[in-house]
């Protein structure tokens, strides 16, 4: 009998620790519903606002044609005290290596290559990306080169600039197989446009590529260019805007696969992740890249973000998607170091490729 009673206080004990802590995960939930739902309607108005001011008959055009992305003059940039950023003469522009003061990786690297439609410069954002690529990925070292660009500077410049970053990296030690290439629009593009150079030059690829919302065909072909045009909030209602700018291509085809790497060669290709926002006119640029990579045996994770536009993950850690997108990222280097390490499971990447 005695038995029997402790057995059942047991019994009530255990379940009110059990809805205490079913209670707590209750609440947990609802809390991070709330802060989703509360994210996803910043991103919201965040993608409203570009509409608008796109929409403005003074700043829209200006806004749209990268005009005011060209000439914006900004404050020299306070690097954190965390980071060490070293200023670097490549043979025909200028690089940053941002790394950390104490104990930084001198294995490893991210070699980053901005945005702006190949007309517009590095600018402060991608002194920001360089310290989040930082820490989401274990402290790397992160390269940045302020490669030339149009209408000064027309195609091949960019390309030959990037090369000449990744031999920099060689040459300083680095290997290939511990070298990451990630670019946000044209930078995107421009990091598969050097792959294809190294390929086809013989020469070796790196261990990965992170492609964030990249521009990959200058031909604008893709049905997104007529499915998302009154949906895009930054290229959509006009032919006026950057991504039919042809400064950068200037006599050359647009269809070269060192202008529009969609129409590259993907066999051999190391694994890349993709993401890109469901609104954007450039949609087809990725889901037609990840299409053509995975027919070629490349390991592709490819991330639609619903209702984003062009580069969210400029919201960096703001937006609940763009922080999504940087955790996707850091997840994916983990994945290529463990793979790099041959302590990866198939199920590791079966997840991260799916």
């Amino acid at each position: 009998m005695a038995e029997d009673i402790t057995s059942q206080e047991l019994s009530k004990g255990m379940s009110k620790e059990l809805t205490k802590e079913l209670t707590r995960e209750l609440i947990k939930e609802e809390k991070e519903e709330k802060e989703e739902k509360k994210s996803s309607m910043f991103a919201a108005f965040v993608r409203d606002m570009i509409a608008r001011m796109t929409a403005d008959r003074l700043i829209g055009p200006k806004l749209q044609n990268g005009e005011i992305r060209k000439n914006l003059v900004e404050p020299p940039w306070k690097c954190p005290a965390c980071f060490h950023l070293t200023q670097i003469d490549l043979l025909k522009c200028k690089a940053e290596l941002l790394s950390l003061t104490q104990n930084p990786s001198l294995n490893r690297v991210i070699l980053q290559l901005h945005g702006g439609g190949y007309i517009g410069a590095m600018r402060n954002k991608y002194r920001s990306f360089a310290g989040l690529y930082n820490e989401i990925g274990g402290g790397i070292n992160v390269f940045t080169p302020d490669y030339r660009v149009a209408p000064e500077n027309p195609y091949p410049a960019a390309l030959e600039d990037a090369l000449d970053a990744w031999q920099w990296l060689l040459q300083s030690g680095c290997q290939p197989g511990k070298i990451v290439i990630a670019g946000d629009s044209a930078g995107g593009g421009l990091a598969l446009a050097l792959c294809l150079y190294l390929k086809d030059h013989g020469m070796e690829l790196p261990e990965g590529l992170i492609l964030m919302s990249p521009w990959t065909d200058l031909t604008a072909s893709g049905e997104s260019y007529e499915k998302n045009y009154t949906l895009d909030p930054l290229f959509g209602n006009t032919k006026e805007s950057m991504i039919y700018n042809r400064d950068y291509v200037g006599d050359e085809d647009p269809a070269n696969p060192y202008i529009s790497p969609l129409f590259g060669d993907y066999d051999g290709f190391p694994p890349m992740l993709i993401q890109v926002g469901s609104i954007e006119m450039l949609l087809s640029d990725s889901t037609e890249l990840a299409k053509k990579a995975k027919e070629s045996g490349v390991k592709v994770r490819l991330s639609i973000y619903e209702g984003m536009f062009h580069v969210f993950q400029m919201g960096e850690l703001m937006i609940q998607e763009s922080k999504k997108a940087w955790e996707e990222a850091g997840k994916f280097l983990r994945v290529l170091d463990r793979r790099r390490e041959e302590s990866f499971s198939v199920q590791d990447e079966d997840t991260m490729y799916e």
